[in-house]
């Protein structure tokens, strides 16, 4: 039954994610990001912290991205990468909170006491120690949501003191990258 639960768990997801990017579709092909983006062009600051923000969720990334890309029409990129990755790091600490109890929850209901004490062992000991904070900054530079990343750092114990500059860097970095590969398509 627990794997059952876990299987809708994560069709759930996918229909949300699958929404969203249909979603997304929909709102550039009747140009409303567009006209939001222009409508903002003004407010800069204001609009590449709350795109920044949306940029971090597994349901809200297709929409942001498009509208980051946007935005690099009106907004200098250093400006929109530094007002950007602020509002990716504040998206990000809510989904640490949430996540990082959200995902020991499942866990817990999910396997037996000693496989699940064995599995977040390997988090704090060996080659897991360093591999996965690595790989969890990566998946928050990349385009890819936040919340495999987030996960990743929070079963490896990474303070929120931490997590903070790692989150902004790769946000940053993310931006960046978010804009090139749009200038490079169009």
């Amino acid at each position: 039954m627990k794997a059952k639960r876990s299987g809708y768990a994560l069709l759930y997801d996918l229909i949300i994610i699958a929404l969203g990017i249909l979603v997304t579709i929909l709102l550039v092909k009747f140009g409303v990001i567009d006209s939001l983006a222009y409508a903002l062009r003004d407010y800069g600051i204001l609009a590449s912290f709350s795109a920044g923000i949306f940029f971090t969720s597994t349901f809200t990334i297709a929409p942001a991205s498009v509208a980051i890309a946007n935005l690099a029409e009106h907004v200098p990129l250093p400006m929109l990468a530094l007002w950007g990755g602020l509002g990716a790091m504040c998206g990000d600490l809510i989904l640490f909170f949430f996540i990082r109890d959200r995902f020991a929850e499942d866990l817990r209901k999910a396997f037996p006491s000693t496989a699940r004490k064995h599995f977040l062992n390997s988090f704090h000991f060996g080659f897991l120690k360093w591999l996965s904070p690595v790989v969890g900054a990566l998946i928050i530079a990349s385009p890819l949501p936040d919340e495999l990343g987030i996960s990743l750092l929070g079963m490896s114990k990474v303070r929120t003191s931490v997590l903070m500059p790692i989150s902004f860097v790769m946000n940053f970095i993310g931006i960046y990258l978010i804009v090139g590969f749009a200038n490079l398509i169009s």
